[in-house]
């Protein structure tokens, strides 16, 4: 998968965490290709319940540790799971002011949680948060409040590729210079591998029909976000 993604002219690949489950297995891949896999630390919003200050504690022991690239995937997700939603906010509030406190950026989920994501987000403005907004799926008004925050970036993957996905008509009003590609694999398969296994290389679907969209060449679109990526992602040597 890794060569696969390495034919397809993908240089570097971001490995955000879910929770200490996780974290070995991440850290492992990181070790075996040290250029070109880059880990970040965090606990998932659909990782959190009643044990949740126990895992905040080894993200935190991480972050002493040694460096990581950014916080995440942390946010909100009452997709799922609606009955921890105070200890999401608790975790979400803490680990962003852990962003702040170590200066690196966070990844974003958002799941049916954009009011309460923003509300949240609130207290931060104008501190110095920056980040992505992974796997964005809002609206127009959801994307210009994001915009008008300041310091983060849209994560754009497969779902753009979807026959009945509104998200294309909503990027027509972007601000191309805050998108970055993404692939949330092994989830979101670009069209027309939707139902299989995603993975890093498929990235070069989104891709596509990026250039479709904005009617620019595959090789302008990838400099574009190439460039955007440098800007979100300061501590990868891209």
């Amino acid at each position: 998968m890794i060569q696969r993604a390495l034919n397809a002219g993908l240089k570097q690949i971001i490995l955000p965490n879910v929770d200490s489950k996780s974290l070995p297995r991440m850290l492992e891949v990181e070790q075996k290709y040290p250029d070109i896999c880059f880990a970040t630390i965090g606990l998932h919003p659909t990782s959190v319940n009643n044990d949740y200050k126990t895992e905040l504690e080894i993200v935190k022991v991480e972050l002493e540790r040694r460096k990581y690239i950014a916080i995440g995937e942390i946010g909100i997700d009452l997709y799922w799971d609606k009955s921890f939603f105070v200890q999401q906010k608790e975790a979400f509030e803490e680990q962003l002011q852990l962003s702040l406190k170590y200066n690196i950026p966070v990844i974003i989920h958002v799941r049916e949680s954009f009011n309460e994501t923003f509300e949240l987000l609130e207290k931060f403005r104008g501190k110095g948060l920056k980040g992505v907004f992974h796997s964005f799926t809002g609206n127009k008004k959801q994307m210009n409040w994001i915009e008008n925050f300041g310091g983060f970036f849209l994560g754009i993957n497969g779902i753009v590729t979807f026959k009945n996905s509104e998200l294309p008509e909503t990027l027509k009003f972007a601000n191309i210079n805050t998108l970055l590609m993404e692939t949330d694999a092994p989830y979101l398969t670009p069209t027309p591998f939707r139902g299989k296994r995603n993975e890093p290389a498929f990235i070069t679907l989104v891709r596509k029909k990026l250039s479709e969209m904005y009617k620019l060449s595959e090789e302008e679109i990838s400099e574009i976000t190439h460039m955007n990526a440098l800007k979100a992602f300061p501590d990868i040597e891209f």
